[in-house]
């Protein structure tokens, strides 16, 4: 639990999608009205350096994290090992880790009601490690992961530009490097055009996505660009502590972590992992 006047430092992302200054300026406000006004406000885009070292030097107790998920992520990894506490707000466009810490239709505001109220708890979660690092949320493996090219075009607000990246991601989900799971053998043997991992208490949920044609593609990429990978078609693999995939034709693997574009090696164990840092939850 926080505590009021204990060092807090807020981190923003101009690039995220909720994080005008008209949001930070309320978010700072609603802190402050809480009684935990924010000692540093953090542009994480010209001050990354949250690591874990830097955090216990200047003597934070609190991190609250304004970005979205894959902004989240890198913070989350950056200071695991600190004994402080990391606060999750909602300021991207899906925001999966708020979601799972604090309810569906959380908000900052009723998250920062409920810091205020003492009732959030200290919380460990699990994490997908990967070869890159971590995935905190969930890990796409395979071509599908090409369309978060065309959310990065979708930010800019050139409309054209999305269209034809959107084009270019389902031609290259299409064609591109399938992945297939060989250790344990699941699913396809000839692989998919998406590999989707999302870590829980126990194991590594795994399903397989893939689609027959361009327009398939097209209306899965819709639904790649929302994060609700479940409105596709897809094989439910079970859960499982590590899996080991590979693209079929031994090309790099297209990967998105946290809804960021990375890309991995052609052979890829990812495996459930904790995270070493406490993330604030509310009691659900």
């Amino acid at each position: 639990m926080a505590r009021k006047n204990a060092p807090l430092w807020l981190v923003v992302n101009p690039a995220s999608g909720s994080n005008d200054d008209a949001a930070r300026n309320a978010l700072v406000e609603a802190l402050a009205q809480a009684g935990f006004a924010p000692d540093r406000v953090i542009d994480i885009t010209t001050n990354p350096d949250l690591a874990q070292q830097a955090l216990t030097r200047a003597g934070v107790a609190t991190l609250a994290v304004f970005t979205g998920d894959g902004t989240l992520g890198s913070v989350v990894c950056g200071a695991e090992g600190w004994d402080g506490q990391i606060l999750v707000l909602p300021g991207g466009t899906t925001n999966l880790c708020a979601r799972a810490l604090h309810g569906e239709d959380c908000t900052a505001d009723g998250i920062i009601a409920a810091l205020a109220s003492g009732t959030l708890v200290r919380q460990r979660r699990n994490a997908v490690s990967w070869s890159g690092g971590k995935a905190i949320c969930e890990l796409l493996a395979g071509p599908g992961a090409t369309w978060s090219d065309v959310r990065e075009e979708m930010r800019e607000g050139n409309i054209v530009a999305t269209a034809q990246t959107a084009l270019g991601a389902a031609r290259e989900t299409a064609g591109g490097a399938l992945v297939r799971l060989r250790d344990p053998e699941l699913g396809k043997a000839d692989g998919y055009g998406g590999v989707r991992l999302v870590p829980e208490p126990n194991g590594i949920v795994v399903d397989g996505y893939g689609a027959d044609g361009i327009a398939d593609y097209l209306k899965q990429g819709l639904a790649l660009l929302r994060r609700n990978f479940r409105e596709g078609p897809h094989d439910e693999l079970g859960s499982h502590r590590a899996v080991h995939c590979e693209t079929v034709d031994g090309a790099p693997m297209d990967l998105m972590i946290d809804g960021e574009r990375k890309t991995g090696r052609p052979r890829e164990t990812f495996s459930l992992a904790p995270l070493a840092v406490d993330l604030l939850a509310s009691g659900q």
